[in-house]
């Protein structure tokens, strides 16, 4: 499959990544394993570009991590898209995260509106019915940092670049 687009995404800290695998290694323990993109970190994706905009996404983010400092989060929602085919975990609405996601000049991620989510599964909408009450006996809304940014082609996923939130925003 040929690569489609970049996407920008906020990634949260090695240590909140570690409590939120408990939750996504809790559903695939119970056998939802998903059509959702592996070995991704867990993220809040907060822009999408062309591809002929690697260069220019690239130095949005460098201009991005010299500004803003790493980004608290409260993730306390568990959702379900519309369509139902995406099973996700969500912080609440912060002026700090939405200031970030604003920072990219894009109102649409991958076409859609921007809606800060992570994603834990994405499925046939039966599967994420079913799939919903396993995540729910996990989950715990819990405070997490979002630390740095990463860029990446998709798909399949191609690391482009990676870099930490040092600002002072």
């Amino acid at each position: 499959m040929a690569e489609e687009f970049l996407c920008l995404m906020a990634e949260y800290s090695e240590e909140d990544q570690e409590k939120i695998a408990v939750w996504y290694d809790a559903l695939q323990r119970a056998g939802f394993q998903g059509k959702q993109t592996p070995n991704l970190k867990f993220h809040i994706s907060i822009a999408s570009f062309p591809l002929d905009k690697e260069e220019e996404a690239k130095e949005l983010m460098r201009r991005m991590a010299a500004e803003y400092a790493p980004v608290k989060a409260a993730i306390r929602h568990v959702g379900v898209m519309p369509g139902g085919s995406v099973l996700f975990a969500a912080p609440d609405m912060r002026e700090n995260l939405v200031s970030l996601q604003k920072a990219t000049g894009c109102e649409t991620v991958t076409g859609h509106y921007w809606l800060p989510h992570t994603t834990m599964l994405i499925d046939e909408p039966e599967v994420i019915g079913r799939a919903l009450p396993e995540l729910m006996k996990h989950f715990v809304p819990m405070p997490a940092t979002i630390d740095r940014l990463e860029l990446c082609a998709f798909w399949p996923a191609r690391h482009i670049l990676t870099v930490e939130l040092k600002g002072g925003k």
